[in-house]
């Protein structure tokens, strides 16, 4: 009985008592009573329709709702939207397998089978995470969205000697170049390059086991049983390092995406102003009938103090690190280009001494502008003695000159 129909029924008695025998009720009930009627009179009486109340709140709905669109309009959709912020490399991801079954204590009982002894079953093995390699994923955006994978548990054995069902296994998705740690100890787990190799990062517990697994010679009715062992958990942090065959280096507005458009079908945004290129981006040079085309990727430009933290491109030096050839493009409209040549340098050395040490070809760009003509021999002698090696060569991204000689001398 609800507390509304309690005291509905104690109004009535109370009224009751109150019109035939003539009973006063004190002042404290009385003021509660008149209260609950006063009250039970408001809910009874039938509501009235307030038209402009109605009309005031579909107005400020209407308000709101401009607003927004106002907000969309000014700002752009795009910026919110845009696919370049939708781009992670790193992500952390909480792993857990299935718990194992717990074994039953079940024993045989049929017409004909006084002690029929133990029967009982052993639990399922619960579900294993796996870290599955995905060739049409690109970022590792899924694993953001879900950070917590765990998998299903084991079903308990039963009697007749079944044992539990087994709990299901996770696959998790993830792009080629993936470098899972563990993110405690940082230890490396695994790695996934090709398309469909697996990872198991937590593995399912063990069903425990029945009271049938418990039986010898002279303990014939055991009435024990195990547990399920718990599944493996862990944090894990993972890394995406795109896999490609040269990767490209260079000061901001350098002519990188301008030579990453003319070698590939890849069409980064381009414009002319620093760090267009926010995210790295790959592209695939088609060598025609020398073989296998080239992997291209672009990463932002890197400023003096990168190692350090400053601009966009420390952030995405781990994506070249896997790179054959390191394509260093030197931008020939700067004020100096032989330094900005030996400030990338220093900067890969305080980075990483081992990508330092990567193969380098040195180009330079923007020979299509007139002053740069008119320097060229003086920039190409320079560089080459920067470098230290003769693989220099001059080009124009803008207009595609010396492009194909360059992806030609990249893949021998």
């Amino acid at each position: 009985m609800t507390t509304t129909r309690f005291l509905r029924i104690c109004s009535v008695l109370v009224v009751g008592l109150t019109l035939s025998e003539g009973f006063q009720l004190p002042s404290s009930l009385a003021s509660r009573h008149n209260t609950y009627l006063s009250a039970a009179a408001e809910d009874s009486s039938p509501k009235v329709f307030d038209a402009d109340k109605e009309e005031a709140e579909n107005a400020r709905k209407r308000a709101v709702d401009e607003r927004r669109k106002r907000s969309l309009q000014t700002h752009g959709a795009s910026e919110k939207d845009d696919p370049e912020w939708k781009f992670f490399d790193t992500a952390r991801l909480n792993v857990a397998g299935g718990d194992g079954g717990n074994g039953c204590v079940a024993f045989r009982r049929e017409k004909g089978e006084p002690r029929g002894g133990p029967n009982g079953g052993r639990g399922g093995r619960g579900g294993s995470v796996i870290l599955l390699c995905d060739e049409g994923l690109n970022t590792l955006a899924p694993l953001r969205n879900k950070v917590h994978v765990r998998a299903h548990k084991g079903r308990n054995g039963l009697g007749k000697a079944k044992d539990g069902q087994k709990g299901n296994t996770i696959l998790v998705s993830v792009p080629p170049g993936t470098l899972v740690r563990d993110l405690k100890t940082q230890k490396i787990a695994g790695e996934l390059r090709e398309h469909g190799e697996r990872l198991m990062v937590a593995n399912g517990g063990r069903g425990g086991r029945g009271n049938a697994a418990f039986m010898t010679p002279r303990y014939t009715g055991p009435k024990i049983a195990e547990r399920g062992e718990p599944g493996a958990r862990r944090w894990l942090s993972v890394e995406l390092r795109l896999v490609a065959d040269v990767g490209f280096l260079g000061k901001p507005n350098a002519g990188k995406s301008t030579l990453l458009a003319a070698a590939s079908a890849a069409r980064p945004k381009i414009a002319n102003y620093p760090f267009t290129t926010i995210i790295p981006n790959l592209g695939v040079c088609d060598l025609g009938d020398e073989g296998a085309g080239l992997v291209l990727c672009d990463i932002p430009g890197l400023i003096e103090g990168a190692s350090s933290g400053a601009g966009l491109g420390p952030a995405f030096l781990r994506h070249v690190q896997r790179c054959k050839v390191l394509l260093h493009v030197v931008d020939g409209t700067s004020d100096d280009p032989i330094g900005d040549f030996n400030i990338i340098n220093n900067e890969l050395k305080q980075y990483d001494e081992f990508l330092a040490q990567k193969p380098q070809v040195v180009v330079l760009n923007k020979i299509d502008v007139t002053e740069v003509q008119e320097k060229q021999e003086d920039l190409m002698a320079q560089l080459k003695e920067a470098a230290g090696h003769s693989r220099v060569l001059s080009i124009s991204a803008a207009t595609t000159e010396n492009v194909k000689e360059l992806m030609n001398r990249l893949k021998k």
